[in-house]
């Protein structure tokens, strides 16, 4: 969108949707971290922190309704209906394929598969953290391109290369380092360990360290030093590369593993929401089946979006919190009481691994699909994500006793 040929695109446009709705859902590091920081000072053991009080209230909403964002997208909104039927195989199919999959490996009996539950699980979770780390630095090279997209580069194929390298390395590889000499990933002890090996370990791991912040802190100043110099620089772009390089250097930095945690699920969960919630009121309204005529006064309205993925967050919780966390850190048993204790170890908790380990799987998957600009299809169905929206305009008394926008003339787009 340009007001000129040829101008660069107001201030304004270079956010998402505006300075304060980026703040809160996608720039959140920015005043997140600090507030972390400050309610965890002077404590031994964040989890007994005021930190812990902070995450419970925000991943109660945002942290399974999250996971079910791109399904909404593209199951509930007409938008996205022509999408589904040009791409079966994606939307369709492959989904299918990876829930059957996972309830094939966590239900067949030891006489299929001589395998112990325990030992298929740990494979499964290894998995799951190799494709969440993926799914994650996925997410941070969407949004720098959204943002560079914004400042009018969308197609300038320098900055791509470098954001996706400062994606993948920072916004991935630096994370996964960062964790494994933390020791915050699940299961160290049976694959991550054994790679380091016990012979130069601890020199070995203070390398990592130190050359892990020195080269966050140089890819940064990069990106940083290239976005000064292409002539149209975003202060919103550049708002995120900072906030996702203090969440990463964080995760090196901090004596307790779950402050890093935190943050980078909540700016996660955030991110996928507001894009959502974007993307669905933005786009076609135009209901053709009776279901989405149900929805529809929930999907012409952002905050309908919100409130609906908040509240099957909540009700997802006691169910997915049982592949998702070990009983030393559930939230279900704060609100659902016995009933959550119950389920963690009723004889459906086999089930109930699978049905996590599947809608982890698939949500990967779907936000890939629901979000892959590349295509022509997902750009016409997410256009009211990738169109700026208007701010409402003041209308005046023209000469001949009509009404225009004020500051607009009939030529204006």
């Amino acid at each position: 969108m340009k007001s000129q040929e040829g101008a660069p695109p107001a201030a304004s446009t270079r956010c998402i949707r505006s300075p304060a709705w980026d703040l809160v859902w996608i720039l959140n590091p920015l005043w997140l971290e600090p507030l972390v920081l400050l309610l965890s000072w002077g404590q031994e053991d964040a989890r007994n922190s005021p930190v812990d009080s902070l995450f419970f209230v925000l991943a109660v909403p945002l942290w399974f309704g999250h996971r079910v964002s791109s399904a909404w997208l593209a199951y509930a909104t007409p938008a996205y209906r022509p999408l589904i039927a040009r791409q079966r195989l994606r939307f369709v199919a492959a989904p299918i394929l990876i829930a059957l999959a996972c309830f094939a490996v966590l239900l067949a009996p030891e006489s299929l598969l001589p395998m112990p539950l325990a030992e298929r699980v740990v494979w499964l979770v290894v998995l799951d953290f190799m494709l969440v780390s993926h799914h994650f630095a996925a997410q941070h090279f969407g949004l720098l391109s959204l943002y560079r997209a914004r400042a009018g580069r969308a197609s300038a194929p320098h900055a791509r290369r470098l954001d996706r390298c400062f994606a993948l390395l920072v916004g991935g590889g630096f994370v996964v380092v960062a964790q494994a000499l933390s020791g915050s990933i699940a299961f160290q002890e049976r694959w991550v360990d054994p790679w380091l090996g016990a012979v130069g370990s601890e020199l070995l791991a203070r390398t990592l360290h130190d050359g892990g912040i020195a080269l966050v802190v140089v890819l940064t100043g990069l990106v940083l030093a290239t976005e000064l110099r292409s002539g149209r620089p975003s202060l919103p772009r550049m708002a995120y590369v900072l906030g996702l390089a203090a969440m990463v250097l964080l995760a090196f930095i901090a004596r307790d593993p779950f402050l890093f945690i935190v943050l980078w699920s909540v700016q996660h969960w955030s991110a996928a929401m507001g894009l959502t919630s974007l993307a669905a009121s933005g786009g076609e309204q135009v209901a053709g089946t009776r279901w989405q005529r149900l929805l529809a006064p929930i999907n012409r309205r952002g905050w309908a979006v919100l409130l609906v993925l908040s509240v099957v967050s909540l009700l997802l919780l006691p169910l997915l919190e049982v592949e998702a966390v070990t009983d030393d850190y559930v939230y279900a048993d704060r609100i659902f009481g016995e009933a959550a204790w119950w389920l963690r170890s009723s004889p459906f908790v086999p089930a109930l691994l699978a049905l996590g380990f599947a809608s982890g799987f698939i949500h990967y998957l779907l936000d890939r699909a629901a979000f892959r600009f590349s295509s022509p299809d997902v750009r016409q169905a997410a256009r009211g994500l990738l169109q700026p929206r208007a701010r409402p305009t003041r209308t005046r008394p023209s000469a001949a006793g009509a009404s225009a926008p004020a500051g607009t003339s009939p030529t204006s787009p």
